[in-house]
């Protein structure tokens, strides 16, 4: 069913918003995917902080005009799926590496990350960003390290002076006796 005027510009204005505040886009041949898999993917999609769209690449590539993902205008060709990463820059690359492994027919066709334009195989690159939390706790360890090494050295210094063991506490003074 062909869409009308009014209902293009709308899918075009959310795509636009979309691409406009995205980190990364992924755009994937979907040809031959099943329901099921589309319904699995787009679930995971939504638990995952990416935006999943099936739309005509013209209607896609007049939505990037003005955004950092313009640079893909010219790659857009055949039927893709778009996967615009909303949360971290890695999750549209993980979402269809991880899809594309039961699903032979799932081909990642265009890659797009701060306005470069990447060769599909960046996808698995793309995929191996970490986290937000992952990259937290890692900057975490980071910052911590410093602080373990410090204590490591200080504790080593007290081995080799004092045997590593505290020095016994002197005894309370005995009570005055009667006198």
């Amino acid at each position: 069913m062909a869409l009308k005027l009014s209902q293009k510009q709308e899918v075009v204005a959310e795509l636009a918003e979309i691409a406009g505040k995205s980190h990364s886009l992924v755009a994937a041949e979907y040809a031959g995917t099943t329901v099921s898999q589309m319904t699995a993917m787009r679930k995971k999609a939504r638990e995952t902080g990416v935006y999943l769209k099936v739309v005509k690449n013209t209607l896609a590539s007049r939505a990037v005009e003005g955004t950092d993902f313009e640079c893909v205008k010219d790659a857009l060709v055949g039927p893709l799926l778009y996967a615009f990463s909303l949360e971290e820059p890695g999750a549209a690359g993980r979402l269809i590496k991880d899809a594309s492994k039961g699903n032979d027919k799932l081909k990642a066709k265009v890659v797009s990350v701060e306005g470069k334009l990447l060769p599909a195989a960046h996808v698995d690159v793309l995929a191996s960003l970490p986290t937000r939390e992952q990259a937290l706790a890692m900057l975490a360890r980071v910052l911590a390290e410093p602080a373990s090494m410090f204590a490591r050295a200080v504790k080593a210094v007290a081995d080799q002076q004092g045997g590593g063991d505290a020095a016994p506490a002197e005894e309370a003074p005995a009570e005055a006796e009667p006198a």
